[in-house]
């Protein structure tokens, strides 16, 4: 039987801070953090680790932290979920009909219609209740990409396809997960051909609805890619352990090499990449005419030194958005800002955590 939560809004008063574990949290009196930082204090906004960004056709930002869903106008934020999960959270959508799906770390899938939330997980048809990333397909199917697989949502059940090692397969028994098992499906896309492609931990899978295949270069597999994306032009982009990579339909070309986590394009087909580099993680950018070129593109640096870099989105007015170990950060063009102060010890701590446990 499904839960259903009537939403209480409000605004949190402290800072929350929450541990490995996905259930527990221990507050802070913000009158007890020592202002460390060069950010601003604010007790409102998230000041863990922030995964996953979204803007939603009303111009709000929705931001899925280890503290839960935030959102905000620009400038002050609310814990959406404050009342629903103590949960950590991973990722969010919009829907195409305005609906909002929140992902979460043992938790299941947070639905929200505007008035009230439902909860799906595992006793639902939900393949596993750690929920990585949330997709749309053009047929307006939801997908889960969860530990172990992914699971497809068409409004009345779940579809589930299950990592099998080196292979992906429709499991057509009902079989769900209560433990975590390996192999997450870190991000999907459906392509203007129709087939979908599923970034894991593993190898990356092209699935045509009927069959899945890894997709490989030289004899090469791709795994552990963190991101897939489609540009304005066709092109889909690769992200992960082997670099940064695009493929036009025919050719694999290797943009950049280095660990890369998150791909995004901009409104003028810029690419935008959180990546590890010689100065410690960076946010970057590949001009869109720079990408054409024969040689090698040299990105521009927007903001380099950090800890980590997760979700990266921009909003209506331009603005650059990401997550990082110690909450979300926004570039205006000329400057990056954030919004919380944390102590340095608090700082590598979350490091530590987001190596072993993200």
């Amino acid at each position: 039987m499904k839960n259903y939560f009537r939403l209480f809004s409000g605004f949190v008063m402290v800072v929350c801070y929450t541990s490995c574990g996905p259930q527990n949290r221990t507050e802070l009196a913000t009158n007890e953090l020592k202002p460390e930082s060069k950010y601003f204090i604010n007790s409102d906004s998230p000041s863990s680790i922030v995964r996953n960004i979204e803007q939603d056709r009303n111009g709000r930002i929705w931001i899925a932290s280890w503290e839960g869903v935030f959102l905000s106008d620009g400038s002050s934020f609310t814990n959406f979920t404050t009342t629903v999960s103590s949960a950590r959270f991973f990722s969010v959508l919009e829907d195409s009909k305005g609906n909002m799906w929140f992902g979460s770390i043992g938790s299941g899938v947070f639905y929200y219609d505007g008035k009230r939330f439902k909860n799906y997980k595992t006793e639902d048809g939900l393949l596993n209740n750690d929920v990585v990333s949330i997709y749309e397909d053009k047929a307006g199917n939801i997908w889960f990409g969860v530990f172990g697989g992914a699971s497809r949502y068409d409004g009345k059940s779940f579809q589930n396809f299950i990592i099998n090692e080196n292979e992906m397969n429709e499991d057509p028994t009902g079989k769900t997960f209560s433990e975590r098992p390996e192999f997450e499906v870190n991000s999907i896309i459906e392509d203007k051909t129709g087939k979908f492609w599923f970034a894991t931990r593993g190898n990356t899978f092209v699935f045509d609805g009927k069959d899945f295949n890894s997709v490989s270069h030289l004899g090469k597999p791709f795994t552990n890619v963190r991101s897939v994306i489609e540009d304005q032009k066709g092109n889909i982009w690769l992200g992960g352990n082997d670099g940064l990579w695009r493929y036009d339909g025919s050719t694999f070309t290797n943009i950049a090499k280095g660990f890369v986590g998150f791909i995004y394009e901009d409104k003028n087909g810029n690419i935008l990449t959180s990546s590890e580099t010689s100065e410690g993680w960076a946010l970057s950018r590949y001009n869109e005419k720079s990408l054409s070129n024969r040689i090698a593109v040299v990105p521009e640096i927007i903001k380099a030194n950090e800890g980590m870099i997760f979700g990266i989105r921009e909003a209506n007015d331009g603005s650059i958005w990401f997550g990082t170990l110690d909450g979300v950060k926004r570039f205006d063009g000329k400057t990056v800002n954030g919004f919380n102060a944390m102590s340095s010890q608090e700082y590598f701590s979350r490091l530590v955590a987001a190596r072993d446990n993200c």
